[in-house]
């Protein structure tokens, strides 16, 4: 299994492989992150690792990686006031996505705005809080093991069967929440074909607290994750079907998250 120490970057969101990450860096510790990332030559990949934080809480404010169809209000820096403690990686989910910064640049008050892209997902192995910034260990998590193993004829077809009953559902839920934007994910060519990015692409539009998503971005392989997406996607359109009275965008509106 290929592993990598990178740089941490810990938020109260979760970054999906092939999801575009808005940041607005403006904590010391995450400056430093990306004063050292801009040491890295612009043709060389620039990663870093955007994990969960487990209890909520949050160490730099982004609007969160999501696609143009649900707009979020970015969330607020929110560091822990003892540090991360004794073992750092107990304050993090342990499945997170390496992001490329395609854009980093610095403002004249020394913040900086990124824009990166979800590339892989990764487990953390360990943490390291010594330095100027966060960093892990990381190892990579391959998206379907068992092709590896040779049953890769078989999985695909199944991930496929599923995806086609997600895209359905999801059809189903954007109706439900009609009105709250102007676009949709499922209008147009721009569906994707491949399932692994139907499941990330559906993980990331649908309206889920942060532990639900997390959970899809842990799942093993293409089909867990669609199949979960299956249950998810029926049970919220059933949710919304029993709320009339609740205009669509109030189910969309991102939470306020006090200063």
């Amino acid at each position: 299994m290929t592993t990598a120490r990178l740089p941490l970057f810990p938020l109260n969101a979760v970054l999906f492989p092939g999801l575009v990450l808005p940041l607005n860096v403006f904590e010391e510790r995450y400056r430093a992150m990306m004063r050292e990332l801009l040491t890295i030559d612009e043709d060389e990949p620039r990663r870093f690792v955007v994990v969960a934080v487990r209890d909520g809480r949050e160490t730099a404010p982004t609007a969160t990686g999501m696609p143009d169809t649900l707009a979020a209000a970015p969330p607020v820096e929110r560091a822990p006031a003892d540090g991360f403690g004794p073992d750092p990686i107990q304050t993090f989910h342990r499945v997170g996505c390496v992001a490329d910064a395609a854009k980093i640049r610095e403002r004249a008050d020394g913040s900086f705005e990124v824009l990166a892209t979800g590339t892989t997902r990764v487990r953390l192995l360990s943490v390291d809080a010594s330095g100027p910034f966060l960093t892990a260990e990381v190892e990579e998590l391959p998206e379907n093991p068992e092709e590896a193993e040779g049953d890769a004829a078989s999985s695909q077809e199944e991930a496929g069967a599923l995806a086609e009953g997600v895209l359905r559902a999801f059809r189903s839920y954007q109706k439900r929440l009609a009105g709250a934007s102007e676009r949709s994910l499922t209008t147009g060519a721009d569906l994707p074909d491949d399932p692994s990015v139907v499941s990330y692409l559906v993980a990331a539009a649908a309206v889920l607290d942060v532990p639900s998503k997390q959970r899809l971005l842990q799942a093993p392989d293409t089909a867990t994750r669609l199949r979960e997406e299956l249950a998810l996607l029926r049970k919220e359109t059933a949710v919304i079907r029993h709320l009339p009275s609740l205009p669509a965008t109030e189910l969309t509106r991102a939470p306020t998250h006090p200063n």
